[in-house]
């Protein structure tokens, strides 16, 4: 009679899985049960728990606008994303064609830079074009890093897609729009929602795009970087911006004695 081995792999990769999520999540876990302490510095245990930060919270104007200015901003921006993403990944994964590998290059250059350097390129051909910023521009900015991004999210799930399902659909007397809503959008839907929700929450968390390009529609991010190192003032920002671009121009005029 064999006896029966006993495998500790299963718990023992339970109990890692597990202490890894806690360690990745503390520091979130921290700061959501420190906002009840009434004191402004983290302290434990806690001397008087209070929902002051929250009513305050709920209470200012200059939060309530930055939320609406980044959902807003997420949300008109991730549908265009989305739909160019989703055409993006068929050419970039799905057909064959010459200038295929230009493509894909040309579509996944801004992922190359830093956000930094296209938040300032964004911001001087703004001001060469006399553009004045604000949440459409950052929004643009955003889509401009993000498409690559959504397209490469789509294009995941555009590889393992079966080419036969949509031949045995014309074999079967579909036309080319029944195929496509019937057969290939259903399939690919899975990707189409997950790159969606990756525009949303790129645009949503987006911080140095936004930093340059929000003009005084001010978005979250920045709005607690500024509660957060006390320089929360949009005229200075304002000034910063104005300071750079003549700063830049100085440069260009005279590059031997600037």
């Amino acid at each position: 009679m064999k006896k029966k081995v006993v495998s500790f792999r299963k718990p023992l990769m339970a109990v890692y899985i597990l202490a890894l999520i806690f360690f990745l999540q503390a520091p979130a876990m921290s700061l959501l049960v420190s906002s009840f302490s009434a004191a402004k510095y983290f302290q434990f245990p806690f001397k008087e728990l209070t929902f002051r930060w929250y009513i305050e919270m709920l209470q200012s104007g200059g939060i309530r606008n930055a939320v609406g200015n980044s959902v807003l901003t997420a949300l008109v921006f991730m549908i265009p994303t989305t739909v160019l993403g989703f055409l993006g990944a068929l050419a970039f994964a799905r057909f064959k064609w010459r200038g295929r590998g230009i493509y894909q290059k040309f579509l996944l250059l801004p992922l190359f830079f830093p956000q930094l350097v296209l938040a300032l390129a964004q911001l001087l051909l703004c001001n060469y074009l006399k553009i004045n910023t604000s949440w459409i521009v950052a929004g643009i900015s955003h889509m401009v890093w993000m498409l690559p991004i959504v397209t490469m999210v789509i294009a995941i799930q555009v590889y393992g897609y079966d080419k036969t399902m949509e031949e045995a659909a014309y074999d079967l007397g579909a036309s080319t729009w029944q195929v496509f809503k019937e057969v290939t959008l259903p399939v690919l839907m899975l990707g189409i929602v997950s790159g969606a929700l990756f525009a949303f929450l790129l645009s949503w968390s987006d911080f140095e795009l936004s930093l340059f390009l929000q003009g005084t529609d001010q978005m979250l991010p920045v709005y607690i970087y500024g509660k957060m190192t006390g320089r929360d003032s949009l005229l200075r920002h304002r000034h910063c911006q104005r300071r750079f671009i003549f700063y830049q121009r100085q440069r260009c005029l005279f590059p031997s004695g600037f």
